[in-house]
Parts: C-alpha cells; sequence; structure tokens
C-alpha cells in the first residue's frame, strides 16, 4: 500500500531511556508523503522497496505531536510508522 495524506498510521512512540514509559502504539495522521526518490534525494538509501518517509500529526491522550520525515516498518518499530491491523469482520 502507498501512504497518502489524510490516512490513519500507527506511530511507535520511542519511550524513555530509563524503561519507565515502554515504547507504545499511537494514532497518527499523515500529513505530508516522501516518495522513494525524496528518499533518494536526500542522501539517504530506501530500506525497501515500498519505503516511504511521512509527516504525521500523532494523537496522544494529552494532545498532538508533529514528526516529520519518519520512516516504516512493517513491524512495531520504535520512532517508525506501521500499517494498522486490519479489523475482522463480519
Amino acid at each position: 500500500m502507498t501512504p497518502s495524506v489524510g490516512r490513519i498510521v500507527h506511530y511507535t512512540s520511542l519511550g524513555d531511556a530509563d524503561g519507565k514509559y515502554p515504547p507504545e502504539q499511537q494514532a497518527a495522521i499523515v500529513t505530508r508523503v516522501l516518495s522513494k526518490t525524496a528518499v533518494e534525494l536526500r542522501g539517504r538509501a530506501p530500506e525497501q522497496e515500498h519505503d516511504f518517509l511521512v509527516s504525521l500529526a500523532i494523537l496522544y491522550p494529552t494532545g498532538l505531536f508533529w514528526m516529520v520525515d519518519v520512516p516504516f516498518s512493517s513491524d512495531y518499530k520504535r520512532g517508525h510508522w506501521s500499517w494498522p491491523p486490519r479489523a475482522g469482520g463480519a
């Protein structure tokens, strides 16, 4: 899948160094997408064929937080965005 502005994704927070607040998934809204070509122009080799950097508005319980150039991970990985799992339906 290709990310686009307005899509809902998950962002895995960094947590803190002492482990009091472990990394956890937060809902986020994509506010900008940099393509594979744009990633390469920034001097960064894409990790995967579908690698995109996105900017996010992250929805924390205490308010919004903005991040730019967030990389993708198919697994929940600190500081990365991921697609949320598909909801099972009947």
